[in-house]
């Protein structure tokens, strides 16, 4: 399995206009982050968990030809608003894209692609299929999938587990029953936003011990702000087994 991180960083955090702070100015690559997704790669099945507003130079970007399906966490628009350009691959591959979401996120879906999904139909628009998933485990193209439940405050996001693979985004705390669903994966990716307290994200302290309490040989940090720090500086503070995910990182699994 071979896994991509197509971004990594949050809207929560960033400035709105021109930041000349150390990490929005800093030449280091890692430093640059688009929001957080992930391409999936598997016997010849391509995908992405989340599409958010930077989907199409994601895209472009990772050079990606083939895409089977996308898979949401939840509805937040730094997670689906990129599902208009998947018009692209309707068209180089003849057939609607499959997307795999709750109830609950496919009425967002539904609401805010509302064109997509009205009986008249424009010529050129998105061709969507959902797939409603729920906390029970589902196959999308031939791949597994395990969901997770974890709590974004008081909103119910999924992460998903995939063979040795786990990516959870978006959580603050998570139950001790859907914690056990992650023990055993060898390689888990978690969100820090930041070093300061957060009402519905980890922190990078929190992010911490979490890796450590599910033991997991090696975790990878994603959803970050700008907040947290150059890639550099918090590298060198990290304990063994855990560092920062940067865009464009490539892992096989």
């Amino acid at each position: 399995m071979k896994i991509t991180f197509l971004g990594t960083g949050t809207s929560q955090g960033v400035p709105v206009i021109a930041c000349d702070c150390e990490v929005c100015t800093s030449t280091d690559k890692r430093d640059n982050r688009l929001r957080s997704s992930v391409l999936i790669e598997w016997n010849n099945t391509v995908v992405v968990i989340d599409c958010g507003p930077d989907f199409r130079y994601q895209m472009l970007r990772a050079k990606v030809k083939k895409l089977d399906a996308i898979v949401f966490t939840h509805e937040h628009k730094d997670h689906i608003a990129g599902l208009d350009d998947v018009r692209a691959f309707n068209f180089k591959h003849d057939r609607e894209m499959d997307v795999y979401a709750s109830p609950r996120v496919q009425e967002a879906v539904v609401r805010e692609f509302a064109y997509v999904f009205a009986s008249i139909k424009y010529p050129g628009i998105p061709k969507i299929n959902l797939v409603e998933i729920g906390n029970k485990p589902f196959t999308v193209h031939g791949i597994d999938f395990i969901p997770i439940e974890v709590m974004h405050y008081k909103l119910p996001v999924l992460g998903f587990r995939i063979g040795d693979f786990t990516y959870i985004t978006d959580a603050k705390t998570i139950s001790a029953e859907e914690k056990e669903k992650i023990k055993g994966s060898k390689v888990l990716v978690l969100n820090a936003l930041q070093r300061e307290s957060h009402v519905s994200h980890l922190t990078l302290d929190e992010a911490i011990e979490l890796a450590k309490e599910l033991k997991v040989e090696q975790t990878y940090l994603t959803h970050i702000s700008h907040r947290l720090g150059k890639h550099e500086d918090v590298e060198k503070i990290l304990p063994k087994g855990i560092n920062l995910a940067y865009d464009g990182m490539v892992l096989t699994l």
